[in-house]
């Protein structure tokens, strides 16, 4: 199955470098490029693609707002959102990821890294690069804004999904969860399901934010599971 991208950049050299980068591989394909965020909401609707390529950082409209359009605010449809930006400081990276992006990574980073970064989000995977990931969670431990069908989906989730959520919190993947469990890697893919489904959440970095926002896992908790 070939991904389907679009490149959204401000910069012309970078969103030509990155559309060649990525034509070279046999599984990806870029389906559109846009100049700024509006252009990118508009290309996004008309092509379809998987994935959206998007630079925080863009004339007409930013990141933020074109991300939150793209994803339908985070719903389960649509194409998925990879944010990429210069600085891994960017209080616009937060804001992006709380409109719907699945994942976010460092212009500075070899642009080799970013195939790797598309096939991660296209498949549901959450991308955060460790630093951001630290931040991301101080942010988040200070929010109290959890929708309030989130809260209730929390309600819902058995012990052994409340486990496999604050794993996932806290970026284990799905074979790290297996080995963690000592389950299947067939059960720990099903019970990531489950939880996406229960909680209505569209990829793994909406329920890391779920998890923090709630307050089921706070700063300095062990990844371990309280129950085996």
């Amino acid at each position: 199955m070939t991904i389907r991208v679009l490149v959204a950049d401000d910069q012309a050299l970078l969103r030509t470098a990155f559309s060649s980068l990525i034509e070279a591989e046999d599984d990806l394909t870029v389906v559109g490029e846009a100049a700024d965020g509006r252009e990118a909401v508009e290309l996004a609707a008309a092509r379809a693609p998987d994935v959206v390529v998007l630079d925080v950082r863009m004339p007409v409209m930013d990141g933020i707002e074109a991300a939150r359009l793209i994803t339908g605010n985070g719903s389960r449809t649509g194409p998925r959102v990879l944010i990429l930006s210069t600085f891994d400081l960017d209080e616009y990276v937060f804001e992006a990821l709380r409109a719907g992006a699945s994942g976010f990574a460092l212009k500075s980073r070899p642009l080799e890294e970013l195939l790797s970064a598309i096939r991660l989000v296209a498949t549901g995977e959450a991308l955060l690069a460790p630093s951001v990931t630290r931040r991301l969670i101080a942010h988040f431990t200070k929010q109290a804004s959890l929708p309030a069908e989130s809260k209730a989906g929390l309600d819902e989730l058995t012990d052994r999904e409340r486990d496999v959520l604050l794993l996932v919190a806290h970026g284990l993947s799905n074979a790290e969860l297996a080995e963690q469990l000592h389950v299947s890697l067939p059960t720990a893919k099903t019970h990531v399901s489950r939880i996406l489904t229960k909680l209505g959440a569209r990829d793994r970095t909406q329920l890391v934010i779920i998890a923090y926002e709630s307050g089921l896992i706070t700063r300095g908790m062990s990844p371990r599971p309280s129950r085996e």
